[in-house]
């Protein structure tokens, strides 16, 4: 795509908005008599419902403000903040890399080196680019460059990859329910035993940096110092509606509808605690990723299975295999739609389930029935009498 750089560096600025080729604008180097305290403005393409915008990120003394802008309006926006604001741009696309500096004589003075990101030289256009993620690499994220994934420059440290990917599987996986939550309202989340909050700092990342919502989420672990802590990062953040605190899940009490709800590695029965919270709520969607499902290993009795279950690591894989099939009956049983997916690829850890539930808009008492007679055949013929869910949820 040709751009028209030499003879008006703004309007290269304008044309690589306003097609949506820009890959990354930093606007820097304030004005003389400026008074703001914005110290730069960084600007990244973002997709809100399946819509390209562009985000503006204005870095201020104690916190980030970000806005979501339509290629059009972004263009003129960026050109506006040049002229007014900002002496420098450094602007990024597949096709090059563009170094703007005003000068004194009211001008500006443009370079162009080859691109340094995005697609190579010479690709022939945007839809043979890399799959995007919600979080691309290369662009800074103030949360990933704060908890340490990320240099201030975008790049991913190369001992947070496999966090990186995570944390933009888990965006994928959450961006594919947010039309089924509320609308024309503050979005409420519980994230239970969030512990570092990596994942809980991507959610609200998510919900209002890209999709524009308004948000109260709560991280809840039992660990004080850890909550103390990750309350401070935040802060520092600028994170409106995020907050922290020690508690317990089974105990934790909401007064208000939650509309999301999850539970990230809670351990064994604590998802079990997770799911019947959320189900008693009544939350619009439920993400459980289970963590060591030792509860029925020890009460599996099939004959059947003898020759399986008499390996070790084969016994304990089916265990929790089966106690997530387990759940998600449960949850259809409680009026939920439910999938089981692949939450990050195998090679990167074992912990590779997710549970996404959505509460359907009607309830329908006959598919209740049968998948509670499912969820009560499968338990016989597993051989198991009870189960801490059962009780939790109320199932018998």
């Amino acid at each position: 795509m040709h751009h028209p750089v030499a003879d008006d560096p703004l309007q290269t600025v304008e044309h690589s908005l306003s097609t949506g080729d820009c890959l990354l604008l930093v606007l820097s180097r304030k004005r003389d008599g400026v008074d703001d305290t914005c110290s730069k403005i960084s600007v990244r393409p973002v997709e809100v419902q399946r819509q390209r915008m562009f985000q503006f990120t204005r870095h201020l003394t104690d916190r980030t403000i970000h806005e979501n802008l339509e290629p059009v309006q972004a263009a003129q926006c960026a050109v506006e903040l040049l002229e007014t604001t900002f002496r420098d741009a450094a602007l990024y696309t597949p096709q090059a890399d563009f170094s703007i500096r005003a000068n004194s004589e009211g001008g500006y003075r443009c370079t162009r080196k080859p691109p340094s990101r995005g697609a190579s030289p010479g690709a022939p256009g945007v839809h043979n680019r890399p799959k995007s993620h919600l979080i691309p690499e290369g662009v800074p994220c103030p949360f990933l460059v704060e908890i340490g994934v990320m240099t201030a420059d975008g790049r991913v440290r190369s001992t947070m990859t496999r966090k990186f990917r995570q944390i933009n599987r888990f965006l994928e996986l959450v961006n594919d329910v947010v039309p089924s939550l509320e609308t024309g309202r503050e979005l409420r989340v519980v994230d239970f035993g969030c512990g570092k909050s990596y994942l809980t700092f991507a959610l609200h990342h998510l919900l209002t940096d890209i999709h524009g919502r308004p948000v109260r989420i709560v991280g809840l672990d039992r660990k004080a110092d850890v909550m103390a802590e990750c309350a401070g990062i935040a802060a520092r953040l600028g994170c409106r509606g995020l907050e922290f605190r020690q508690g317990d899940i089974a105990t934790h009490h909401e007064s208000e509808p939650v509309d999301l709800a999850v539970s990230l590695h809670a351990c064994d029965t604590a998802t079990d605690d997770a799911l019947a919270q959320a189900v008693r709520w009544q939350s619009r969607v439920i993400l459980a990723v289970p963590c060591c499902q030792h509860e029925l290993a020890g009460q599996i009795d099939c004959a059947e299975l003898a020759p399986l279950l008499r390996h070790g690591i084969l016994h304990e894989q089916f265990a929790a295999l089966a106690t997530d099939g387990l759940r998600s009956l449960a949850l259809e049983a409680c009026g939920y739609a439910t999938q089981i997916v692949e939450f990050i690829d195998l090679e990167h850890t074992a912990k590779n389930l997710l549970i996404r539930a959505v509460r359907r808009d009607r309830a329908d008492p006959e598919l209740h029935a049968a998948r509670l007679a499912e969820y009560c055949a499968l338990q016989r013929l597993l051989g198991i009498k009870s189960s801490y869910l059962d009780a939790a949820l109320g199932l018998k």
